[in-house]
């Protein structure tokens, strides 16, 4: 072979390796590009987050996410003080004013979120039904909308404070074993948790902007201290309110102080207590376990909480993005679903209806009896056959709200009163 040819087809041989190169090259960068996920990082509790949730938004979504789970003064403490530690903020409505006041958090574009105008009123108006109990204290919709002075209100603009999902009342679990069932709405009482029979077997949430209102409708439900406004209580209040349960505290009437969900599982489940404040999600995990745990309905009302995910004021680009994914993912029916079985309730439920079945849907949401065994999102039986949720419909129970979790104008103060009272 000549010279010329094998140079020829030296060059031929160069530009066509050099062609399949760029075809491949071509191919692979979208596909490379494509496998790059997104992280998102999610500082909460351990209510919404958990492991089954970051799966299922990951897999539906196509992002990386990282929960960071805390005792809810932890989330708080970290997010006012650390917005660069977070991408999204999930707790409760209490905890928006010192988000906000304290530049944690950023404005939510209304319009960002798809389903908005599939929210209930419960967070648009405040009332569930027309004849709903508002509550005192921070009602979420008095906090929800951003004005145009900066300041948080109840007139409706474009930007929120918080994207209004998961949401349920609380109050006080307490095992029958040791303490007789009471009937909802007309014998339990919040007084219960200060009764002289219950000395040493009561544990109270350590968490300042809630314990406090357990224990005040408890002393109030005794008649040991009143309020002017429950909701909002005055200095003078705070230290009648304080006396009492420094008294009660020398007397060893309270076991302990849980600052997360596990933790309170664990003090019923161990025999430590016999009644404690506690939220949905571990009266579900006892009556799992067979430990026969009622959560009360009080005669006074519960205490309200609504769940609140904000945007970190350092959260931008496209990590921004993927934050309004999230959200938007939240009230997409799966999750409203998942949370259902533990529970508690989404701003928007007719959109997770079709997930849950008929007997899941009347038991959780209608009030009544369940058909069969249900089970709970860890797949273990947590409501027998033939039983109705303790307070009714979601209706009803939204409708019986005494007050909501609160940050006080005597905030300051009440954190003083608090931390002395858990350190004496």
């Amino acid at each position: 072979m000549d010279s010329e040819k094998i140079v020829s087809r030296r060059d031929a041989l160069k530009k066509m390796l050099s062609t399949s190169i760029a075809v491949t090259t071509a191919f692979k960068v979208p596909y490379v590009f494509a496998k790059q996920k997104t992280s998102l990082r999610i500082l909460g509790t351990h209510v919404t987050l958990q492991e089954p949730i970051r799966r299922q938004a990951m897999e539906d979504l196509g992002i990386d996410l990282i929960f960071e789970p805390k005792g809810s003064a932890q989330v708080l403490q970290k997010a006012s003080m650390k917005p660069s530690s977070f991408d999204l903020y999930e707790q409760w409505s209490n905890s928006i004013q010192i988000l906000w006041q304290s530049g944690a958090i950023q404005p939510i574009e209304k319009k960002r979120i798809q389903y908005w105008d599939e929210i209930n009123p419960l967070t648009k108006s405040g009332k569930i039904t027309p004849d709903a109990n508002e509550g005192a204290g921070d009602a979420p919709y008095k906090i929800l909308h951003i004005q145009p002075d900066g300041s948080l209100g109840i007139p409706h603009t474009d930007h929120i404070s918080f994207l209004p999902y998961v949401h349920n009342v609380d109050s006080f679990g307490y095992n029958t074993q040791q303490i007789p069932a009471g009937v909802p709405y007309q014998t339990e009482s919040w007084g219960w948790l200060l009764d002289e029979s219950n000395k040493g077997k009561v544990a109270i949430i350590n968490a300042p902007t809630i314990g406090i209102f357990d224990l005040a409708l408890a002393a109030k439900a005794n008649g040991l201290v009143s309020f002017n406004n429950i909701g909002a209580m005055t200095k003078s209040e705070l230290d009648s309110l304080f006396s009492v349960l420094y008294d009660l505290k020398k007397q060893k009437h309270f076991s302990g102080f849980w600052t997360s969900v596990p933790e309170s599982v664990d003090f019923m489940q161990t025999g430590r207590v016999s009644i404690e404040s506690m939220f949905s999600p571990a009266v579900s995990a006892l009556n799992a376990q067979n430990i026969p745990v009622v959560f009360a309905a009080p005669k006074e009302g519960y205490r309200g909480w609504h769940g609140v995910m904000c945007l970190s004021s350092k959260t931008h680009g496209r990590v921004k993005d993927v934050a309004y994914e999230y959200m938007n993912w939240w009230l997409s029916g799966w999750p409203g679903a998942f949370i259902a079985r533990q529970g508690y309730y989404i701003s928007n439920p007719q959109r997770s209806r079709s997930l849950l079945s008929a007997n899941e849907w009347n038991y959780w949401y209608e009030g009544l009896a369940a058909n069969e065994h249900l089970k709970g999102p860890d797949g273990l039986i947590s409501v027998k056959k033939g039983s109705i949720r303790t307070g009714g419909s979601y209706e009803t129970r939204l409708s019986n709200v005494a007050v909501w979790n609160t940050v006080m104008p005597t905030y300051e103060y009440s954190l003083q009163k608090w931390y002395e009272f858990i350190s004496s």
